[in-house]
C-alpha cells in the first residue's frame, strides 16, 4: 500500500478495500483558464476516495476535459451510465487478500 491510499469504502463500489484519492476536477485542468474562472481553490481540491479499480476505470472511459466539466462530482459520477456499469462490475468482484 503506497501512502497515499488508505483502507475504507469506496464511494462507487461500496466494497471495503484500499482506497485512493480521485479528484472530481482533475488536476490536469486546474490551471486553465475555464477552471480557474469557474471554480475556487478549494473546490478544486475536491475528491472522492475510491478504489484503484473505479479510478482506473473513471480515467479509462472518460478523458479529462469530460470529467472536469461534465463528471464533477460524486452524484454525477454515480449516474454516469457508463461509469455506473464499470462499478457495478467492480463492486462483483472479490477483493484479493
Amino acid at each position: 500500500m503506497d501512502k497515499d491510499s488508505k483502507i475504507g469504502v469506496c464511494a462507487l463500489c461500496k466494497r471495503e478495500t484500499n482506497l485512493t484519492f480521485h479528484h472530481l476536477i482533475p488536476r490536469k485542468l486546474h490551471k486553465r483558464p475555464f477552471f480557474k474562472r469557474t471554480y475556487s481553490k478549494e473546490s478544486l481540491r475536491k475528491g472522492i476516495d475510491i478504489c484503484p479499480l473505479c479510478h482506473s476505470g473513471i480515467h479509462r472511459i472518460h478523458d479529462e476535459a469530460y470529467l472536469g466539466k461534465n463528471l464533477y462530482t460524486l452524484e454525477l459520477l454515480q449516474k454516469d451510465p457508463s461509469t455506473l456499469k464499470h462499478y457495478t462490475w467492480v463492486a462483483k468482484q472479490k477483493l484479493k487478500h
